[in-house]
């Protein structure tokens, strides 16, 4: 058999793995931040006409623009955006690997905040990128001071900001965005996926868009809609952003039936986003019964929690999995990240944990 190394492949490719969480077939799956709930059923038949209104026409290409999708977006996020304001992609990954296309590549350097989104180092390696590895504070925070320095150091030309960030799940103060933006020679990204299960209070950097036209906010349906399988990302920026994002773009990038599908949604999202208030709740009871324990936990707004295991954490995941539970080892000695799902997977999940004391 073949194998990558008798391949012509770049040498900066060599002895890398692709990016993935394990896929298992166990019981309790809470490694991917996957919303738990199934799609309601009148969700589904709306989706289901929507792709069937759809098929008769796909001897044509799509909408290259996805224009009623992106005015469907736009009038969901409000802050006054409109279509011009908001693109989308096939995940937020996509969006950003776009964004890296315009505004990084060759010659040019992103810059994050670690621990982060693993992606985001794979992204800016796959364009061409140079990547710097930033860093955090005590307990992964990050101040606005330590987010400044680093950023005028390296001067990158694109910076990821995760609000909130995975895997710690806590979102940033507004005033690292504010001061980030004040000295960033180029394009700030902040990676809003999971901002649905913010905590109440939390701003979203939507709400410093106008006036700061370097200023990208990316989004996803992936999470809190259950939309994961459907495969929509989304940004929102300056027009000019989106005007330099289309030139990096595939035709058609967008299927017709992954427009119709989200547009669906969308128009259900009362129903879809019911299930966030449940999975916060979950969210919560993790936190708080594995602080009761003893245990080190990063405060999160998002839909998962990342959790000190008391001691190596591969044998922590490994005895997690022999009882139907798989968590996610993200690379962090002696810590785990576990997705907050339905109440009988929380109770799995604390049950398992108690067998690791």
């Amino acid at each position: 058999m073949t194998s990558l190394d008798d391949l012509p492949i770049r040498d900066d490719l060599r002895g890398l793995s692709p990016y993935g969480a394990p896929q298992l077939d166990v019981a309790v799956r809470l490694n991917t931040n996957e919303n738990s709930y199934p799609v309601p059923e009148p969700v589904v038949d709306a989706i289901g006409k929507a792709l069937a209104a759809e098929l008769r026409d796909l001897n044509r290409y799509p909408d290259r623009d996805a224009v009623a999708l992106r005015a469907d977006l736009a009038e969901y996020l409000g802050h006054g955006l409109t279509v011009e304001h908001v693109w989308a992609a096939n995940g937020s990954n996509e969006i950003q690997q776009q964004l890296l296309q315009a505004f990084g590549g060759p010659g040019r350097t992103a810059l994050g905040f670690v621990p982060a989104y693993s992606m985001h180092p794979l992204l800016a390696l796959g364009t061409g990128t140079r990547w710097v590895p930033a860093q955090r504070g005590v307990d992964f925070g990050l101040t606005a001071d330590e987010a400044v320095a680093q950023v005028r150091e390296h001067r990158p030309d694109v910076v990821f900001l995760c609000s909130p960030n995975n895997p710690t799940g806590t979102a940033l103060d507004p005033a690292v965005v504010a001061a980030v933006l004040d000295v960033a020679p180029g394009m700030v990204v902040v990676d809003e996926a999971y901002a649905e299960f913010a905590r109440p209070g939390t701003v979203s950097a939507l709400a410093v868009l106008p006036g700061h036209p370097r200023l990208v906010v990316t989004r996803t349906m992936s999470k809190a809609f259950g939309f994961a399988g459907g495969r929509l990302g989304y940004l929102a920026a300056d027009p000019a952003v989106v005007r330099a994002v289309q030139l990096v773009r595939l035709p058609y990038h967008l299927s017709a039936l992954t427009q119709a599908a989200a547009r669906a949604a969308l128009a259900h999202r009362d129903a879809l986003l019911g299930t966030v208030s449940a999975i916060m709740a979950q969210r919560d009871r993790i936190v708080a019964t594995l602080r009761g324990r003893g245990l080190r936990v990063a405060d999160s707004d998002a839909n998962f929690v990342l959790f000190e295991t008391g001691g190596d954490q591969a044998t922590a995941w490994r005895a997690l999995l022999a009882q139907g539970v798989l968590v996610r080892d993200v690379g962090l000695p002696g810590w785990l990240r576990v997705t907050a799902g339905t109440p009988a997977e929380t109770d799995a999940f604390l049950s398992a944990m108690e067998t690791l004391s």
